[in-house]
């Protein structure tokens, strides 16, 4: 069996359907999907209406990211919080949550936060962060023993995430696997391309490899930059050269 799995969307339309395209091209039977599916991206509503026709679609299995459950949950409590550190995704979130309709909140805040899947014997935990928190950073650079802490109350053989937009692994001494799967809508890589993984699992055993698509960067910049809150021109400039993870 041949798995997709993406994370990150971030309202990238572009992105999204050529990454579609690229795992249609290679045969995934499953589609895995961590999360962050509008936040601070081009176009919002698209994406989290793209996904809400996928809920009858047995090949589908979605989580929820830390930023739906923001939109979902938004006040201005969650605003002034948020701008005291990052004032841009304040912005972003504000604007999303006015675009989005009551009917797109209700599918994000309904999303499981996680999700344990069993296939051919294998168990496979969904999150977004980290198994502890969602909004938790599993990063290329983070400790070994900070991951096997992460992972003391999980019982699943591998562990797949996102949140971070960077992709990388892990092989901890107790044999389990933590792959974050990078980002489809906001890659934070040096060449910003979209990515995402595919496993193979036969036999019981897992090939697990990051696929780098590229996408029309352009049009989703100009896209995001006619959104027009405070913040969106440099949001829409971190797709064609991120510097940088928040603002």
């Amino acid at each position: 069996m041949k798995v997709a799995v993406i994370s990150d969307i971030h309202g990238n339309m572009q992105a999204l359907e050529a990454v579609m395209k690229d795992i249609n091209n290679r045969g995934c039977e499953k589609i895995f999907v961590l999360g962050d599916y509008a936040m601070a991206g081009p176009e919002p509503v698209q994406a989290v209406q793209y996904f809400m026709d996928k809920q009858i679609d047995n090949s589908y299995t979605m989580i929820q990211g830390n930023t739906d459950l923001m939109i979902a949950d938004y006040s201005e409590n969650t605003y002034d919080m948020l701008k005291e550190n990052a004032p841009i995704m304040a912005e972003a979130l504000r604007n999303d949550s006015e675009l989005l309709y009551d009917s797109e909140k209700i599918f994000l805040k309904n999303l499981p936060t996680q999700l344990e899947i069993e296939l051919d014997g294998i168990k496979i935990l969904l999150t977004h962060g980290s198994p502890r928190r969602n909004n938790e950073d599993i990063l290329p650079t983070t400790p070994i023993e900070e991951i096997e802490k992460m992972l003391e109350n999980v019982s699943a053989d591998v562990v797949l995430c996102g949140h971070t937009h960077l992709p990388c692994g892990f092989q901890t001494s107790s044999k389990k696997t933590v792959v974050n799967v990078g980002s489809i809508g906001r890659p934070f890589t040096p060449e910003p391309k979209s990515c995402y993984l595919t496993i193979d699992i036969l036999d019981g055993k897992c090939v697990f490899e990051h696929h780098f698509v590229e996408y029309d960067k352009n049009m989703a910049s100009e896209i995001l930059r006619k959104r027009r809150f405070f913040g969106a021109d440099k949001l829409a400039d971190m797709l064609l050269n991120p510097k940088e993870r928040h603002f």
